[in-house]
């Protein structure tokens, strides 16, 4: 009943307010949440992949990009759905940092139709969005990962829980540093909760999954609380090796 009213509220809603596409601007009809044109230049994963993190690789014969064959990884598998490219750069640093909450709808139909079907198959319990420290979430005024993660929970009928891992310490910004630096840099960056948790099986959403850091430090401390099977989902993956 409930998914029903907000169905007719959304459909009211795109009547009266028209939206415009997530990545040029321009306003679109009907059911669609992004314009075919710019549909087109979306780069959805293609095969070989790595077989851990989910990038695209050049070489059949390798099971593992060059991140994931050099950093240790302890989450089970990744499950990311685009190729980072420019037309996603904007729509993905709107969505951060410019108040596009209304762009998750899009995002995580993205997640739902590219890997919506093998993330239900792995059976994660629960959706636990990376956090963000707490002066970035006084800055913004919301945390990305939380506003996608809840949209997607919404559509795979998955309950998110925020409260699982925290954002402990501000971290040196990534961008520049290099995997190493980047692993060390998270290394502390994320701590428990020290809530008591029921859940053996867990999904790490994300908007951009770069080098790994990140969804790697998260995925050890969710396994510190005694949740052995960590997948993580992304929009985008970039090239990180």
């Amino acid at each position: 009943m409930i998914d029903k009213i907000r169905a007719i509220s959304e459909g009211i809603s795109r009547v009266l307010y028209p939206e415009s596409c997530p990545l040029c601007g321009r306003v679109i009809g009907g059911k669609e949440l992004c314009c075919n044109e710019c549909m087109s230049k979306l780069n959805p994963i293609k095969s070989p992949v790595c077989l851990k993190c989910g990038q695209e690789i050049n070489d059949q014969e390798t099971d593992c990009c060059g991140d994931c064959a050099t950093m240790q990884r302890h989450y089970v598998k990744g499950f990311p759905c685009l190729s980072y490219n420019q037309h996603m750069a904007k729509c993905l640093s709107d969505f951060k940092y410019h108040n596009m909450r209304c762009y998750s709808r899009f995002l995580a139909d993205i997640i739902v139709r590219e890997r919506g079907k093998e993330i239900l198959l792995a059976s994660p319990e629960v959706i636990v969005p990376v956090p963000v420290h707490k002066s970035k979430l006084r800055d913004r005024g919301y945390n990305q990962a939380e506003v996608l993660g809840a949209e997607l929970g919404r559509r795979l009928k998955l309950p998110v829980d925020t409260g699982l891992v925290l954002r402990d310490s501000k971290t040196t910004p990534q961008k520049g540093l290099s995997n190493h630096e980047r692993e060390e840099n998270l290394k502390r960056a994320f701590i428990s909760s020290g809530k008591i948790v029921k859940y053996k099986s867990a999904l790490i959403v994300d908007d951009i999954y770069t080098t790994g850091a990140t969804v790697e430090a998260c995925t050890r401390v969710l396994q510190s609380m005694g949740i052995k099977e960590v997948y993580y989902t992304s929009v985008c993956i970039g090239k990180g090796y």
